[in-house]
């Protein structure tokens, strides 16, 4: 599984990032908005990564199960 680390920011934003995908990393009024915006993003960034043949961290082969 993918790790997600969260800071709220001063203003009350939150931050939302997976550190094993570099700039993956979204912001949200809630934790929760956060968490959505960082899932998509991560998802969109493995869909693509696995389309030009590159790497996916290991952690991501844990996200489905048949």
């Amino acid at each position: 599984m993918l790790k997600i680390e969260f800071e709220r920011e001063e203003d009350g934003r939150w931050i939302a990032e997976i550190p094993a995908l570099p700039g993956v990393l979204t912001y949200g009024k809630s934790e929760a908005e956060a968490r959505a915006h960082v899932i998509a993003m991560a998802l969109r960034v493995i869909a693509d990564r696995i389309d030009n043949g590159e790497p996916v961290p290991d952690e991501a082969g844990n996200l489905f199960a048949a």
